[in-house]
């Protein structure tokens, strides 16, 4: 079986998987997104709650690599790739918080980052081809690919991310601290410039051929298939929660919400998805309004999220065929301030014990104000650790918090970043 991709712009041809994740971005500048999404065995949804997070993400993942990877190849891919829990944890009745930081940099793109570094390095070493990973990050994506890809032979990594403390310092001093095929540039800018960068890059074909670029954003689909795997799991966990079930999702570039969508057209059985977000609020207002209207992104204390201009909407746009009605049935809107996130956060950890990241929290509130008005069992995605933002969290909460030893260890070595204007020919003369 091969499953094929096509993409939400309908101007470019339709491919394989292989080609998909190789390419990235298709020619048309659309997204990439499969002809038809699988609907999963009934029997193997009925008996999720017996089903480790391997055998769930073995089970997904061959649905949309059909025979481009061999079943013992993907089996032992998909056991590399989550070898770390992903538990999901209860902080008050009905409330549960999944948490997608247990992985080797913190966050929850350590997942789709380390599918796709496999699933590239799989056809790489097939067909001897040499790579460049062009990246766009706000900040947990690049630490997540660096460490996804460190050392992998065939492939280059160049990741651009916003300076001026636009990330923090430790999601700075992870991505840009690795070295040998690793390369960090600092970009005199936002995430949407870093964002614009890349993509003009991908729609240069003179340099697609010259450097074989390929993505590793949420913007190619190898990223976003994985990151359907913890939808399935989150629900394995819970069993039985006797009231329909609400995933609260912050959200940034849409890809995490993307991929629970996935796993709702898939058949996992929940009852809706909230878009959280911070001031950047692009998609709760089209929500609420109908209007989608990018913008420059706004610095908050919940950084990954700072974008103005969403790629995924393009994919959510695509599977609702443009209807907002439809689309509103199955997504709500929400967004915070800093101040609301901050008193949010602080509020849970004293009255519940439970500490979230920046991130996390918008996703709780966003929970808890649709709770208020709806009798459901909530789950919230956790996407990052706290000390990740740990100058944030202490300042919130008033009290110190302890650094995990992989991120306190990233901080003792050298930053090594190459500066650069936010402009598409200097990264065009810095990759030629």
């Amino acid at each position: 079986m091969i499953m094929q991709y096509y993409s939400t712009n309908g101007q470019a041809p339709v491919t394989s998987f292989k080609e998909a994740i190789f390419t990235g971005l298709p020619s048309d500048n659309g997204l990439f997104l499969p002809t038809e999404i699988p609907l999963l065995d009934d029997h193997f949804l009925a008996h999720l709650s017996e089903k480790s997070l391997v055998e769930i993400g073995l089970e997904v993942s061959k649905a949309f690599v059909g025979d481009e990877i061999q079943p013992d190849a993907l089996e032992s891919l998909i056991t590399e790739v989550l070898n770390f829990e992903i538990p999901l944890v209860q902080v008050s009745e009905d409330v549960f918080s999944l948490e997608l930081y247990h992985g080797p940099t913190y966050a929850f793109k350590d997942v789709g980052a380390r599918f796709l570094a496999r699933c590239l390095s799989h056809f790489v070493a097939q067909s001897g081809e040499k790579l460049t990973i062009l990246v766009a990050t706000s900040g947990d994506t690049g630490s997540a690919v660096a460490n996804g890809f460190y050392q992998v032979p065939g492939i280059d990594v160049v990741l651009l991310y916003p300076g001026g403390g636009k990330v923090s310092k430790i999601q700075e001093q992870q991505l840009t601290t690795l070295g040998a095929n690793i390369t960090a540039l600092e970009i005199d800018g936002t995430f949407d410039d870093c964002q614009r960068m890349v993509k003009s890059a991908f729609l240069d074909e003179a340099m697609r051929k010259h450097r074989n670029l390929t993505s590793a954003n949420s913007i190619n689909i190898a990223r976003l298939i994985p990151q359907s795997f913890y939808y399935f799991h989150a629900m394995a966990q819970l069993q039985s929660a006797g009231k329909p079930v609400v995933f609260s999702v912050p959200s940034g570039n849409y890809g995490n919400l993307s991929a629970g969508l996935m796993a709702s057209q898939m058949g996992l059985p929940f009852a809706r998805m909230l878009a959280c977000s911070n001031v950047n609020k692009v998609v709760p207002d089209y929500l609420k309004t109908g209007e989608f209207q990018p913008r420059a992104s706004e610095m908050t204390i919940s950084n990954a999220m700072d974008v103005g201009n969403p790629s995924n909407f393009a994919r959510m746009n695509a599977w609702y065929g443009g209807d907002l009605s439809k689309m509103q049935l199955d997504i709500g809107g929400y967004w915070y301030s800093d101040e609301e996130t901050r008193k949010g956060l602080k509020k849970v950890y004293q009255d519940q014990q439970y500490l979230m990241d920046p991130h996390g929290a918008i996703g709780y509130l966003g929970l808890k104000a649709y709770q208020e008005q709806n009798d459901v069992t909530g789950i919230f995605l956790e996407t990052a650790h706290p000390a990740k933002f740990i100058d944030v969290v202490e300042e919130t909460i008033e009290e110190k918090i302890k650094i995990p030893e992989r991120l306190q260890a990233c901080l003792d070595k050298e930053k090594q970043a190459v500066k650069m204007p936010p402009e598409y020919e200097a990264l065009k003369a810095f990759l030629w």
